[in-house]
């Protein structure tokens, strides 16, 4: 299976793909990880959004943020991607993707996390690493990741 990305910004999504964002988001991180948080965070505006559509189903997403809006630097935010195609490579493809598209809009430059503890590895996989101490974030550990390496 092949996915579909575009990106674009809060002004250039349709009601569809922002409706269908706004689900993957709650799906994932409010009733599947059973964690009740304001996701409609005032940061959506802000920022770009990168979407891995399998016809019309959203399958994976981010939001990617200017410096200055979450961090100093750039970030990447809202890693998600569908159930249904988990497993498959698709997070490792949405990540290179968010990198590469931080680095066309924001300039290359290191780009910051908020990173679920569980996903250290991950994250680390893509020459990230952990800058800070274990935090909580509703409930959930977290850690900011900082990107080592511009490719």
């Amino acid at each position: 299976m092949l996915l579909t990305w575009i990106c674009v910004s809060f002004e250039d999504l349709s009601l569809q793909q922002l409706y269908a964002i706004m689900q993957l988001r709650i799906e994932v991180f409010i009733v599947e990880q059973n964690c009740p948080f304001q996701d409609a965070d005032n940061k959506d505006s802000k920022g770009y959004h990168l979407m891995g559509w399998s016809a019309d189903k959203l399958a994976a997403y981010t939001r990617l943020l200017p410096p200055g809006v979450s961090y100093a630097e750039p970030s990447i935010g809202r890693v998600v991607t569908s159930r249904s195609v988990r497993r498959e490579g698709f997070g490792n493809e949405l990540m290179q993707r968010s990198i590469n598209g931080c680095y066309s809009l924001f300039g290359k430059s290191s780009i910051r996390i908020g990173a679920q503890l569980y996903l250290k590895k991950f994250y680390e996989s893509h020459g990230f690493v952990q800058d800070g101490k274990v935090y909580d974030e509703d409930g959930i550990d977290h850690i900011e990741m900082l990107s080592t390496c511009l490719s």
